[in-house]
């Protein structure tokens, strides 16, 4: 990206300037405290010397902050800067030409030459004083006074060298630069920034109608506070319901998603509305809206925030449909045209209509449904296929939602083109669903997480790794068994640092499919009541616990981007590596991808990268088993079981390790 500005007579040129989102035009996503680092190209013609400045404020104030960038060669600059509030930032980048610089570098090899510099002395002063000029009284008087011995050195001109080529003259020289003719890279840019969750998180997701007791009976809010317990005793921080609103009755789904239903059938979640109201409504079986609110407090208590999902689609008895017929699409026949997916048909649902002569107000009573669950203590949305949705309207909604709530968290369930999926990210979606779900070998996950931690992506795109959904039961999952989940477990925890579980369908390992070939579960709780036996013995929330007291344990292991594969002789073995920024947390996963047999091989680790000599020895701290082994350079031998373990979760002791500078291993 080149964008050059201003006055004809500006010489400086800024250019490729990153982070940045299509020219500007999109933010960069962050979350508080974060390190910003900025890079640009900045030169000039000829062989002045340049200084140059990050500038950066926060929407809510009008003072610019600035930074000094620094030279890292081949006119690349760099400067860094951070983020303290959560809410929208900008920053750009200002470069000047440093007259004085410019002159001292010229003076130094005049010096060295042994050459008079009477006449160069001078012009020294000369720019001193007129930097006094643009100085505070204080500085000004400094300036001056070393203008004056430069301007007259008489027989102490080694001295007046000298005191011309400090640093501390230099300094307040640059500082008061003459930036008249600066360059100031246009557009501003823009950052997101979020509450750490956003960047950091474990969810949950769970139907509350099976929450009950007692088997056949239609759970409550109050049946799910019970369950609170055991959901943040694994180490969750999100409890994500489906849709909680009524439910309608025409078109209602059966068992196993027949066409009809039979008495008792409760329908499908997501076919919004009945007679006893539409998306501002709970379904009655529930509980009340002061049941939900006391649901949302004792969660809050136990470190778990409720994330409610918004499905903006209907039910053939939703209010809307009488209310504002022009919000649907109406065919020939009279009927409204339910949604369809071909070969799937959803004649239970009727999605909304963007395009009509009310689309204004539409879209404002759309909002209103977000901002009444906000008000009611949610501030996490799952959203149920945005991509069906206009773009220009989720632009819309989220920036204005977020402007009166910055601390909001948005997560975009759309499974399709990849672009599409980027393009919602950029306009507000925090987190994303991913393609995860279906990367199973080592080379589809290879290549899938490279686009995302090493790409432009990697700016806008949070992903969100689901092993399972209640749509979404993979060939794998249904093959491989209690190994399979175990080892996705581990993938999607540590790959990504947010991820997901659809429970306790995963924990409980639960894996076979409606059909044959078909990703459906068979009995699927979208359209039954279940009863899950959750102290089973079979049951992996052990793992779960421990890989999420582990996420927190290791700051490594709290971002995404910080990830590298590492060589492994046998393609059933996936090794990669994370850090944190400082170096000091590093960890090493090793998965058998292998969900029945044993699989071993030689892992070999970029030491350098690390900072770690190639002869080191050190030792690797399995944090799932508690065992320690002592290894020695970079490759090494490791075997896994997946009938006794599928995965390593290795820490790195480095304390006795006398590290090298690790440039490659650097978290941006």
């Amino acid at each position: 990206m080149n964008h050059v500005s201003f006055a004809h007579t500006t010489r400086v040129v800024i250019e490729n300037l990153h982070p940045c989102v299509d020219g500007g035009r999109f933010p960069v996503k962050r979350i508080v405290n974060d390190t910003v680092e900025v890079q640009a190209d900045v030169f000039v013609d000829g062989h002045d010397e340049l200084a140059a400045v990050v500038l950066y404020r926060h929407k809510d104030s009008s003072d610019w902050q600035e930074v000094p960038m620094q030279p890292l060669g081949n006119d690349l600059w760099q400067g860094k800067f951070h983020v303290t509030r959560i809410g929208d930032y900008l920053y750009t980048i200002q470069a000047w030409i440093d007259d004085f610089k410019t002159w001292r570098t010229k003076l130094a090899k005049r010096v060295d030459a042994g050459q008079d510099t009477t006449v160069d002395l001078q012009i020294g002063a000369a720019l001193l004083e007129s930097a006094a000029a643009r100085a505070p009284a204080e500085d000004a008087t400094l300036l001056q006074t070393t203008a004056d011995t430069l301007r007259a050195p008489g027989p102490n001109r080694k001295t007046a060298e000298k005191l011309a080529l400090s640093t501390k003259v230099l300094r307040l020289a640059s500082h008061h630069a003459d930036r008249a003719q600066a360059t100031t890279f246009c557009p501003e840019l823009h950052i997101t920034v979020d509450r750490p969750k956003a960047q950091f998180s474990a969810w949950y997701e769970m139907f509350p109608r099976s929450c009950s007791p007692v088997p056949g009976q239609h759970g409550s809010f109050k049946d799910c506070e019970e369950w609170l317990p055991y959901i943040a005793g694994m180490g969750f921080d999100v409890l994500y319901f489906p849709p909680i609103h009524p439910i309608g009755m025409t078109s209602r789904k059966g068992r196993n998603n027949a066409v009809s239903s039979v008495a008792g059938d409760p329908g499908t979640p997501w076919a919004i509305g009945s007679s006893e109201g539409g998306h501002k409504s709970i379904h009655s079986s529930l509980g009340t809206m002061k049941d939900f609110r006391s649901l949302v407090k004792k969660a809050a208590a136990l470190n778990l925030e409720i994330a409610m999902d918004i499905a903006l689609q209907c039910s053939p008895d939703h209010p809307y449909v009488k209310e504002h017929p022009s919000w649907f699409r109406w065919r020939p026949d009279g009927t409204v045209q339910y949604a369809e997916n071909p070969p799937k048909k959803y004649q239970d649902i009727f999605p909304l209509e963007f395009c009509n002569d009310e689309s204004q107000a539409l879209r404002e009573e759309l909002r209103s449904i977000f901002q009444f669950w906000i008000d009611q203590g949610v501030r996490v949305f799952r959203v149920d296929n945005p991509h069906t949705k206009p773009f220009a309207f989720w632009e819309w909604l989220i920036s204005s939602l977020k402007a009166e709530h910055p601390d909001l968290i948005f997560l975009a369930e759309a499974f399709t083109r990849p672009k599409v999926m980027y393009q919602l990210a950029k306009l507000g979606f925090t987190q994303s669903y991913t393609y995860f779900t279906w990367r199973r070998t080592k080379q589809e996950l290879v290549e899938y997480l490279t686009q995302l931690t090493t790409t432009e992506v990697r700016e806008f795109f949070r992903p969100n790794f689901w092993p399972n959904t209640p749509d979404i039961l993979m060939d794998y999952l249904q093959q491989g068994g209690r190994p399979a989940f175990m080892s996705r477990l581990v993938m999607a925890a540590t790959l990504s640092s947010d991820y997901g579980i659809y429970g306790p369908a995963f924990e409980l390992c639960v894996n076979k499919p409606r059909e044959e070939g078909s990703e459906e579960y068979l009995d699927s709780e979208k359209y039954e009541l279940k009863h899950w036996p959750i102290d089973s013995p079979d049951s992996i929330k052990d793992l779960i616990t421990r890989v999420n007291s582990i996420r927190h344990q290791c700051k490594a292991l709290q971002q995404t981007s910080n990830l590298r594969f590492e060589q492994v002789d046998n393609d059933m073995l996936l090794a990669y590596i994370k850090w944190d920024e400082r170096m000091a947390n590093v960890v090493l996963i090793v998965v058998n991808m292998d969900p029945i047999f044993r699989q071993s091989g030689w892992v070999t680790i970029d030491l350098a990268a690390l900072g770690i000599p190639e002869s080191a020895e050190y030792q690797v701290h399995d944090v799932l088993n508690e065992k320690t082994y002592t290894w020695s350079g970079p490759t090494n031998y490791v075997a896994l079981d997946p009938s006794f373990q599928t995965a390593h979760i290795f820490e790195l002791v480095l304390d006795k390790v006398t590290r090298l500078p690790s440039p490659n291993a650097k978290v941006k």
